[in-house]
């Protein structure tokens, strides 16, 4: 199986599909893989290939987690149907993100 979390420095990649196939696996590699003394983290969703709505119950762990750990999180480049799902779900502006890299994620 392919790496779904690479780390690059203070910034973690995620590859592949959010979906309730694979959320099992990114909980289990989540922020684990992470920075044990990074005090700011980037999740950059670039390489995600779909999602449903268990990928917006992820980035609400992942940021339960990096709170209790003190970790400044920011996602980034959020796929065009995770901000669609966010949206409508009321969400979106409760997630910490970069607009401008959603907005033009639409591949």
């Amino acid at each position: 199986m392919t790496e779904l979390i690479q780390q690059q420095g203070n910034r973690l990649l995620v590859r592949g599909e959010m979906t309730v196939e694979t959320v099992g696996a990114l909980l289990e590699a989540g922020l684990s893989v992470s920075i044990g003394i990074a005090t700011e983290v980037e999740v950059d969703l670039t390489q995600v290939t779909d999602v449903d709505s268990s990928a917006v119950s992820l980035l609400f762990h992942w940021l339960r987690e990096a709170q209790a750990r003190q970790i400044k999180l920011q996602y980034s480049n959020l796929p065009a149907a995770l901000v669609s799902l966010a949206t409508l779900y009321g969400v979106l502006d409760m997630l910490p993100h970069d607009l401008h890299a959603a907005a033009s994620s639409s591949h």
